[in-house]
């Protein structure tokens, strides 16, 4: 790739779903500054897929026409990717630039998921991005030209707790999007698919605002444009971007371990040489299936198989789809083989196996109904057996045809059957499992999903999809005891039949893949396997898992340019140089970035003009409007909140909803602002602006109304005070004001108070305002302390309380701990300071405002010892840490509330 001087996109048309807010916008901002065309799509609704507007698009049209820009507004649904790219057409006569961008979030935990959950996502994420993609191809073919970007996520590239449906969507789209480029790279259309960790209405919800400030959607834009050049040559890749880094992800298979394919090949066989299935030492870097006729070659040379560890399935009970014929019935007869009652499911024909089964002695009945029909699917196993111990998701249809002749029905009955067919028996399935607390799951996967394959984009989405889906719900059921993994095995079946020459057919046996499936329903590996990956078939089972190259990290207090991104191309790509590794998880994803929060040029003096910008951008932000953010909450919330920091189960009006003085503790009032969206941002209010740099400093809350409802619906509103200049650091302070969403009363005002090393030096004032109560320092008197109320902390206090809103991983992640310094996951401070609260509230009553200056850290587990000191109205108090002797809170005081508000 050559470097030009800046990349230009002058008469090209880009196409940009989801634009109306986060990433999609500056997307569209950023090519519209570049002298594209641009179609801003938008359907205006919420990031969960409710509503719908024409607003969210309008405003980023006339801000891209306001700097001399040409853009026009699209409304549909990417579901109607027809009219979208009609809109290209129409206005401009061409389209270059395909970037499917939009998505929402329906996060839950699976047991709870219901079908809406499921389809939603799936219908915006997959088929929204397949609609676009198809109406555009046309186009791309005709003219020899076209770039497309796919949205993937690090949730599902590793699967993630509570996303299984969005984990599923976005891996399908991997999948989906190497097919694309396999059938589109002689037509120099390029596809690629990227993996941001942005902030954006849907992170703003899972992400801490200290996190989400450096994970802004600028930092992906640059990367993208890149990708969608006409310079670029790069095709069928994945990235990760996000925070200033950039890193490249593809495959990697083990050498895996070879075995002689006959009849000695059993479960036990396997296991004899489970090390060499998951030994990555000599591994292969693949874009495609394994070559399977030299491994069979190969394998029919060795001696026989030793049989190894027999195995026993007497008592459980297996159900299997797609059990009639090929794999499915091979999986059918090893386990009655190995005693397990069978429910053999097959829409056309289960009662030909289930009579084998019968003839050779063992125990199955079958099950005609549709896989997409789950409950049905499930409830022979139930009706006949009273439990489900193992469920193998084999069944599925092709319908392969070139991208550019395939119809919507095509591509609905393939994701229908293979991945809505296998999110369905799995659901009705979990229950029992999560009742038994045991459960073992094999879904199937295939090299075409992984790799990508000319004719099947529908197929490759489905069962990338199934992977994604597989790597999530193992997260969920690893403490269950239930087993979750994938397999892509290659055999000789009817599906393949439409493929293989017969005598391939003939040669791979679907024998040769059932004893690795049974292996893993096993209890018999070394280690619990789950959330894998294993490519099986022909006496040959490898592992395959994710590469990721070390990549490039950029100053975040720089903006990122195509250019400079360009300037460090071959680095990103590189996965020779020694720094490549192998990320199993969101957390393993956000490590390089985290990693990168401290990459600064800072530290230097900057210029009267950047001291000039910083000043504007100051005085602009205080007059700043924020659109207001809900918060809602119920009596469930409140006793979280109350638990997590340290309610026990006597005290009653904190626990019991019941108690006829249930209330809420006033520190409450810190949570609803916590996830609130600012009209501004702190990398353009201070200068060297890095997370890693910011401690929260001071604290302030004051109730504006009593009693603090139990359940309510809040919107908050926050707003910059002030910045303050301390030279070699800057502090800003943010006011948030509470409001009850029904009456429009405030309820709260917080001003929260953060220190941010190396972000001074600006020429800003040095002192900040006196703002009465909110500035107040309360300095201990000379005397022993009036009160003193000493209670210790439970190791799973920062897990507890996290569950209230505040989820930065620092407070759960080991590593996330280790790269902010500390040993292990800290308390937050809001915590600590809610014990301080409570202690004063215990002690004297409610408070009407508590002001608070944080001082130290505390762990888990620590003793917190507040000691009180009453000056009529006021309680001035202090915290330390009882293990360490140290103060975690200093200088505080709270002005109690008096009247019907005073006692608990």
């Amino acid at each position: 790739m050559t470097s030009p001087q800046e990349l230009r996109f002058d008469g090209q048309t880009v196409v940009v779903t989801g634009a109306g807010g986060g990433l999609g916008k500056q997307y569209a901002l950023f090519y519209g500054s570049r002298g594209a065309n641009v179609v801003v799509n938008d359907l205006g609704g919420s990031f969960k897929g409710e509503g719908k507007s024409t607003k969210a698009a309008d405003v980023v049209v006339e801000e891209i026409r306001a700097k001399g820009g040409k853009a026009v507004g699209n409304y549909n649904s990417v579901e109607n990717g027809e009219a979208i790219i009609e809109t290209a057409i129409k206005n401009f006569g061409r389209v270059d630039v395909l970037i499917n961008n939009a998505g929402i979030l329906r996060d839950i935990s699976f047991k709870n998921m219901k079908d809406q959950d499921w389809d939603l996502i799936m219908a915006v994420h997959v088929r929204g991005a397949y609609k676009c993609a198809r109406a555009a191809w046309p186009y791309f073919r005709k003219q020899k030209y076209g770039r497309v970007i796919s949205t993937a996520s690090a949730a599902g590239l590793f699967g993630n707790f509570g996303q299984c449906n969005y984990s599923a969507a976005k891996l399908a789209l991997v999948g989906f999007t190497e097919t694309l480029a396999k059938e589109g790279l002689k037509y120099n259309i390029l596809c690629n698919t990227i993996a941001p960790i942005a902030a954006s209405r849907m992170t703003q919800t899972v992400m801490p605002p200290d996190v989400l400030e450096i994970l802004k959607p600028e930092w992906v834009v640059p990367l993208v444009a890149v990708l969608t050049h006409k310079s670029n040559t790069e095709t069928g890749s994945l990235y990760e971007v996000g925070g200033g880094h950039i890193a490249k992800l593809r495959w990697e298979r083990s050498k895996g371990a070879l075995y002689k394919a006959d009849g000695s090949l059993r479960p036990g066989s396997i296991l004899s040489k489970w090390n060499e299935v998951n030994d990555f030492s000599q591994p292969e870097y693949p874009t495609g299936p394994a070559n399977f006729m030299e491994l069979l070659e190969a394998a029919q040379q060795l001696s026989p198989n030793k049989p190894g560890e027999p195995l026993d399935f007497k008592g459980k009970v297996v159900l299997i789809t797609g059990a009639g014929a090929g794999l499915g019935r091979s999986y059918a007869l090893l386990f009655a083989k190995l005693g397990a009652k069978v429910v053999v499911n097959d829409l056309v024909n289960p009662d030909t196996v289930v009579q084998e089964i019968q003839k050779m002695g063992g125990e199955a009945i079958p099950n005609k109904a549709n896989v997409t029909d789950g409950d049905a699917v499930v409830k022979s196993a139930i009706d006949a057996y009273g439990r489900i111990d193992v469920l193998i998701n084999n069944a599925g249809i092709l319908r392969d045809k070139a991208f550019t002749n395939m119809d919507d029905g095509m591509f609905d009955i393939v994701m229908g059957v293979h991945l809505r067919g296998t999110y369905k028996c799995t659901k009705a399935a979990w229950p029992y499992m999560l009742k038994q607390k045991y459960g073992r799951i094999i879904n199937t996967t295939s090299t075409s999903g992984i790799y990508g394959n000319f004719g099947q984009a529908n197929y490759a989405a489905a069962k990338c999809g199934i992977l994604g889906f597989s790597r999530a719900l193992a997260r969920e059921g690893a403490k269950h005891n239930i087993w979750v993994n994938t397999i892509a095995p290659n055999a000789g079946t009817q599906l393949t039949r439409t493929i293989m020459p017969e005598e391939m057919v003939q040669a791979f046996k679907p024998d040769y893949v059932a004893p690795l499936v049974v292996l893993l329903c096993s209890d018999k590996t070394p280690e619990p396997p789950t959330g894998r990956l294993y490519e099986v078939g022909s006496g040959w089972v490898a592992q395959t898992r994710w590469q990721r190259t070390g990549g490039h990290g950029f100053p975040i207090d720089q903006p990122l340019t195509p250019e400079a991104v360009l300037k460090v191309w071959d680095k990103i790509n590189d996965f020779n140089d020694g720094r490549a590794d192998h990320p199993e998880s969101n957390q393993d994803g956000l490590k390089s970035i985290m990693a990168n929060m401290g990459n600064t040029v800072g530290g230097k003096k900057k210029s009267g003009k950047v001291d000039k910008e910083i000043l504007e951008n100051i005085e602009k932000a205080k007059k700043a409007q924020a659109q207001g953010t809900e918060f809602k909450y119920d009596e469930r919330d409140v006793i979280l909140y109350n638990l997590g920091v340290g309610a026990k189960r006597t005290d009653l009006p904190l626990v019991y909803e019941n108690s006829d003085n249930f209330q809420v503790l006033p520190t409450f009032g810190v949570i609803p602002p916590f996830n609130a969206v600012a009209p501004f941002s702190l990398g353009d209010i201070v200068p060297n602006f890095s997370p890693m740099m910011l401690l929260h400093g001071e604290q302030y809350l004051e109730i504006r109304k009593f009693p603090i409802p139990t359940e309510a619906t809040l919107v908050s509103y926050p707003k910059l005070v002030e910045v303050i200049d301390k030279g070699n650091a800057g502090i800003v302070v943010t006011g948030t004001t509470t409001k009850d969403a029904r009456t429009g009363e405030d309820l709260f005002y917080n001003e929260l108070t953060v220190f941010i090393r190396g972000s001074g030096g600006f020429s800003g004032p040095t002192k900040g305002a006196d703002r009465g109560a909110a500035t107040k320092v309360h300095k201990p008197p000379q005397r022993a302390p009036d009160a003193v109320v000493e209670e210790k902390t439970t190791e799973e206090q920062a897990a507890l309380y996290r569950l209230s809103g505040d989820r930065n991983p620092l407070h759960i992640d080991p590593e996330f701990s280790r790269v902010g310094g500390f040993k292990v996951p800290i308390l937050h401070g809001l915590c600590f300071f809610g014990y301080a609260g409570k202690h004063v509230v215990q002690t004297y009553g409610v408070f009407k405002n508590v002001k608070v200056r944080f001082a130290g850290t505390v762990l888990p587990g620590q003793t917190l010892r507040t000691e009180m000191w009453r000056e009529g109205n006021k309680v001035v108090f202090q915290t330390k840490v009882v293990e360490t002797g140290k103060l975690c809170i200093a200088g505080a005081g709270a002005e109690l509330a008096g009247g019907a508000a005073a006692k608990l």
